[in-house]
Order: C-alpha cells, then sequence, then structure tokens
C-alpha cells in the first residue's frame, strides 16, 4: 500500500532531485513534489499541507540556515530533511540546532527511507499533542466563560422573576384601562424574550435543568422538522435521514430541539441564495483510536445526529471560535452571538460532543455525539390549563432578594396563604424553631449570602421534620446543588424567572401531596 507524501525539495541538480523521489518511490511512497531552488520560489510553495522539506545543504542562491528561518518566521511545524553530499560533522548539528529534523549523506541514500519515517512519525505525534493542548485550552476558555455566563445569568434571572411577576399582576387585574394593559403586554413580552436569552446563557454554562427522559432521538428529529419547513423558507430543501434502529437517548426534548433548531436557523443563514439541508441520524460506535484524538469521548455506543448544509461555509480561522458566546460573523441586530454557544452548553450538559467540519464555499457539517441508552419510552403527557386554588395555609419565604421576596408574598398572600419572611437560611431557621407548628411548606432560594445555603437549610428542616414540603428556587439551575440531590421543575424546584402561576400551582400540589399522604 502506497503513502501519498506532500514534498517541497530545494535542490539545484534536477538528477540529485530525480534520484531521491526515485528512491522515495522505491519505498513504497507516492511522492508529489515541486522542486526550488531560490527563495523566492521557496516562499511561493511552502504551504501547512506539506509533509516534508528536503533540502541540499550547498546551493548558490539559497541556503538551509534561511530555510529554517523562513520556516520559523511563518510558524510553519514542516519536518525539514538535509540531503547532501557535502555537509560534515560540525555544520550538520549547527542544522539541526537551528530546526533541521535530520540529514542523509547521499552516498548513504538508504538511510533516507527510515529517517523520512521517523520524522513523519513524530509530526504526527506532535500535530496529536498540538490537537489535544488545544482541545484542552479550548474547553478550559469555555469553561471560565460558562461560569461567568451562568453567574450574569442568575442575576438577570432574579430581575426578570420581579419584571414579569408584576406585569402578570397588573394583566391580571380586570379593572386595568387599554392603554396601560397594553404597556404591561410590552413589558412581560420583552421580559419573555429575556428570559430567553437567559435560558441560553445556562444552556451554553451546563447550568440549565435538565428535564431528561428515554427518547427517539428519530421522534424528536421528526417533530422538529414539522417546524423547519416554516423556518427554512423555499429556498432551502431539507432532507431527513433516519437510524433504522431507533435510536433512544436519555435526554432533554426541548433542549434537543433546540440544538435541531439553532443549527437549522444558522445554516438557513448561510445560504441566503437557497441550498440544501441534510440532517441524519446514524448510530455509531466509538472505539480507543477515535478517543485517543478527541478527550471528551468515551468509548461505547452513541449516536450521531448530523446536520450538514450546503453554504458558505466558515474559515479556518474563525473556526475554533464559533461556539464562544457572543461571538458572531452577523451583522449587528442579525444575531446574538449565543446560538451555537448554546448548542455547545447542550450538547455537553448531555455527556455528548460536538465536531464541525466546514470548506469555504462548500458547506460545514455539524456532528453531534449523544450517548445511546436502553429501549425504552417514557410516555410525556398533555395537562389542560388547570384552574389555580390558594389556601390558609402559612408558608416560610427564604430569599435573600429583596423584591424577589415581596413579589412572592405578594402573590401567595393574594391566594389567601399567610406568609412568614426571612432573608437568609440562618434566619429562615431561626423562623423555623419559633413558629414551626404554624408552618405548612417552605419556599427556599438555593443561593443565599451568611454560610447556609439553601439545601443545607433543607437538611437541617427536615431533620426536624422529614414530612415537610420544600420547594426551592434559583436563578442558576438544579445543578448547583449537586448531582446527588434530586429537584424536579414545578414539583419541588422554580427555576427563575418563574411566572406568578406557576409558583402558585407548585406551592398547592405540594401541600396536597403532603395532605393526600396524611401528614
Amino acid at each position: 500500500m502506497t503513502s501519498v507524501l506532500n514534498i517541497l525539495l530545494i535542490e539545484d541538480s534536477p538528477d540529485d532531485a530525480f534520484f531521491l523521489i526515485e528512491e522515495l518511490k522505491s519505498a513504497g511512497f507516492t511522492p508529489k513534489w515541486k522542486r526550488v531552488d531560490n527563495e523566492r520560489d521557496f516562499r511561493t510553495y511552502l504551504r501547512a499541507d506539506l509533509d516534508v522539506v528536503f533540502s541540499d545543504f550547498t546551493l548558490p542562491q539559497f541556503s538551509v540556515a534561511r530555510a529554517l528561518e523562513v520556516l520559523h518566521e511563518k510558524r510553519l511545524e514542516i519536518p525539514f530533511i538535509i540531503v547532501s553530499g557535502t555537509i560534515g560533522e560540525e555544520r550538520a548539528v549547527d542544522s539541526l540546532k537551528a530546526g533541521a529534523t535530520d540529514y542523509v549523506i547521499k552516498d548513504r541514500i538508504e538511510r533516507l527511507t527510515p529517517v523520512v519515517k521517523r520524522a513523519l512519525h513524530e509530526a504526527r505525534n506532535r500535530a496529536e499533542r498540538k490537537n489535544l493542548q488545544e482541545q484542552l485550552l479550548q474547553a478550559q476558555k469555555m469553561e471560565s466563560i460558562g461560569q461567568l455566563a451562568g453567574g450574569v445569568a442568575h442575576d438577570f434571572n432574579n430581575l426578570l422573576t420581579v419584571i414579569q411577576g408584576h406585569a402578570s399582576l397588573l394583566l391580571a387585574n380586570p379593572a386595568l384601562d387599554k392603554e396601560t394593559a397594553e404597556s404591561a403586554e410590552q413589558i412581560a413580552l420583552a421580559a419573555e424574550r429575556a428570559a430567553t436569552l437567559t435560558r441560553q446563557l445556562l444552556a451554553f454554562s451546563r447550568k440549565q435543568v435538565l428535564q431528561a427522559r428515554c427518547l427517539d432521538l428519530n421522534e424528536v428529529v421528526g417533530g422538529v422538522t414539522k417546524m423547519l419547513t416554516r423556518v427554512l423558507g423555499e429556498d432551502v430543501h431539507l432532507q431527513v435521514s433516519y437510524e433504522s434502529k431507533a435510536p433512544f437517548i436519555e435526554a432533554d426534548a426541548g433542549m434537543i430541539e433546540q440544538v435541531l433548531m439553532n443549527l437549522a436557523v444558522n445554516a438557513r443563514d448561510a445560504m441566503p441564495a437557497g441550498g440544501q439541508l441534510i440532517i441524519r441520524t446514524i448510530n455509531e460506535w466509538i472505539d480507543n483510536d477515535y478517543v485517543q484524538l478527541n478527550p471528551r469521548s468515551v468509548m461505547g455506543e452513541y449516536v450521531c445526529l448530523s446536520v450538514q448544509d450546503t453554504g458558505c461555509g466558515i474559515a479556518p480561522e474563525i473556526i475554533s471560535r464559533i461556539f464562544e458566546p457572543f461571538f458572531t460573523t452577523k451583522e449587528v441586530g442579525k444575531g446574538t452571538g449565543l446560538g451555537l454557544a448554546t448548542v455547545y452548553g447542550i450538547v455537553y450538559q448531555h455527556r455528548g460532543w460536538i465536531g464541525v467540519y466546514s470548506e469555504v464555499g462548500l458547506g460545514t457539517v455539524f456532528r453531534i455525539y449523544l450517548p445511546l441508552a436502553a429501549q425504552g419510552r417514557n410516555v410525556e403527557h398533555t395537562h389542560a390549563e388547570r384552574e389555580l386554588r390558594g389556601g390558609n395555609e402559612t408558608i416560610l419565604l427564604v430569599e435573600d432578594e429583596g423584591p424577589v421576596r415581596a413579589l412572592v408574598r405578594n402573590v401567595l398572600e393574594r391566594y389567601g396563604y399567610t406568609v412568614v419572611e426571612a432573608d437568609c437560611g440562618a434566619v429562615g431557621l431561626a423562623t423555623w424553631d419559633k413558629q414551626s407548628g404554624n408552618i405548612a411548606l417552605v419556599l427556599t432560594d438555593m443561593v443565599m449570602p451568611g454560610g447556609m445555603t439553601g439545601r443545607q437549610l433543607g437538611e437541617e428542616l427536615h431533620a426536624r421534620k422529614r414530612t415537610l414540603p420544600i420547594i426551592y428556587t434559583s436563578g442558576y439551575s438544579a445543578d448547583v446543588v449537586g448531582k446527588d440531590f434530586e429537584l424536579r421543575e414545578g414539583e419541588n424546584f422554580l427555576q427563575k424567572p418563574y411566572a406568578p402561576r406557576k409558583l402558585v400551582l407548585a406551592v398547592r400540589d405540594a401541600l396536597d401531596r403532603v395532605n393526600e399522604a396524611g401528614h
């Protein structure tokens, strides 16, 4: 089996060049080569995709030293092998110190093949190490930005809880005049758009709540493609190919739909004159060889969700930045720079990884790998709009943000509840110890000052009364408390910003469950 070898040969003698090429052919290589004998031509034909540079040592118009300087100047790590009949040991050592990979004496040309093979092997190892280092640095950078994004989203979600909540309370007032009602509705809509951005930030930072269940990825893709036909427009032809063996994954259906939608919208924008969008699901086995080159991957069975377009492609100089939050090549007002960052966060939150390959003018393909789950299916039921019911129980509200605390108290008191307030975990615990006989439920933020988190408060209270219902809230996500602490959105966890309706339903449901259990 022959191996193609891309060569740039610095040699003033055509006969010597032919001799070297024939030697490589006899060793099983298929050389693709260009001969030069001066610096201008060397610079012209020097490319990053070259496998090796060969150079004579004695040249009338050029020198090995200068050639090595050009290589360093261009920051190219291409094996550089001197093939000469005149080089001495001292000059050979000097050349190696200057950056040459090795040297071969022309009357001992039999050394050429092992020298070339060793140089290529070492070059591959260097390239792999560099690739792994770049992936590690990228992961560390994304993790740091993710922590910042999560913190920003947390603070925004507290503000949005207040804005959305009061807008909802205004809209619920039947006596509101038309102009004021329209203003309140615009406030609510703007807050919802802002909440969408913070959800994207949390998804990117992998701090969003996962509503994971066993899904058939084919069904998820099929459901999204119905919407995509409207989003893509008439000029983009959508083609979908499904894995014949149903690919089951443990995933949040909404998040996977968001991944597909974001990638499809990006693809549409990359094809302003129309084109083709191809979505595929393929079951694949990831082996050890793949893992060696992709440190985030793990051996095993995966489903690959592939999204390919025939658009303008991504320039090589920016492809490493496309998953960074707020990085966008779109015009001002056309993109937030959060679409691909959100995709990145969601995929890694699902214990998967994402790869991208693109050529300018030819298109781009994103390949998302998600671990396969045991076959099975959970049925997701839809519920009709429920009537809101209040009560006369006493609720301990532990929340360090004053405006959020005031809003929640206002909402709960409207539905008949008595609210006892605390601004941190320690005060909440002391309040419980004084009024435990009256308190029927605790609603607590997860992250608070004073040295006691919401989880720690909950543990202390459950030590005192095991059956006490506790609802946790956070502008972060359920992940802030750790993987060993089960939180369920809408049951014992409310992700900020939450609507007053969702708060009232969660409180009433939690109290009813305790009453039904006879506690």
